[in-house]
């Protein structure tokens, strides 16, 4: 295991895959957001930044926390928050010019890409970061560099829970990290091509994050959600308030060994 400490992500990048588990845009009603986006199979939808480090927008704001999910003081629409569990993957980022050409991970752990579910919003990012504790990260992940199916990930499990008024739920459906649509090297090159290569359009949610990367400074590391898990019954339909707690963990069943993500909403 490894601790990362938040100061150390202030000069991160860090972005999203969407679509990258089956059935979960459906469940949070933002299938219809990628109806002009093709993808091939079950590859992914695309990607989206979160934060934006040094740009002049407000991905620049630095959204993480280990410990809180902050509501926003107000939105264009009704205050609808989910978690959203996931992977976070931490990798070393290798550039040739302005291109980057290999990711290389070095960690992972619990990650809640906490989400407003804002219908016809332009962009995934305008869901995303509405300024500090919009995210989350655990601050202990396992240091990992081989994410091939049957390496030391094989064991590994994302579980997500609630707790809401004394109660404690179960929010996202536990699922092994080789349940993902794409994962290993073939995720990886996937987001490589991608980075290159996803301009965005007024017609699709999706951006150029490959640019944002260059206008961000060529960050020398990532953080990466590389994708929410289904939800429960009770996921799929329960908004956060405040007083709750998100909880979200990535555990190996070989062992006790656990990433584990607790946020107090408020």
């Amino acid at each position: 295991m490894i601790d990362i400490g938040l100061d150390d992500m202030r000069n991160w990048f860090g972005f999203g895959v969407a679509g990258n588990f089956a059935g979960h845009l459906e469940q949070a009603g933002e299938d219809a957001d990628f109806v002009n986006v093709s993808s091939e199979g079950s590859a992914p939808k695309g990607i989206f930044p979160w934060y934006a480090p040094g740009t002049d927008s407000f991905l620049s704001e630095f959204p993480l926390s280990t410990d809180a999910v902050v509501l926003p003081d107000q939105t264009d629409g009704p205050l609808n928050l989910q978690i959203e569990p996931e992977v976070g993957l931490a990798c070393q980022v290798v550039w040739d010019g302005d291109t980057v050409v290999t990711l290389r991970p070095f960690a992972l752990g619990a990650f809640n890409d906490c989400s407003i579910r804002r219908p016809g919003a332009p962009k995934i990012s305008h869901k995303k970061n509405w300024g500090p504790a919009s995210k989350g990260v655990a601050p202990t992940f396992f240091e990992i560099s081989d994410l091939t199916p049957d390496g030391p990930t094989a064991t590994l499990r994302l579980v997500c829970y609630l707790h809401s008024d004394g109660e404690e739920h179960a929010y996202g459906v536990d699922s092994p990290l080789i349940g993902y649509s794409y994962y290993g090297e073939v995720l990886l090159d996937w987001i490589v091509e991608r980075l290159a290569n996803q301009k965005g359009s007024a017609d699709t949610p999706l951006e150029d994050v490959g640019a944002l990367m260059v206008a961000s400074g060529h960050p020398e590391n990532v953080l990466i959600g590389i994708g929410a898990t289904r939800y429960t019954p009770l996921g799929e339909s329960t908004f956060l308030k405040p007083g709750d707690r998100a909880i979200v963990r990535v555990y190996d069943t070989e062992s006790e060994a656990s990433s584990e993500l607790n946020q107090l909403v408020r």
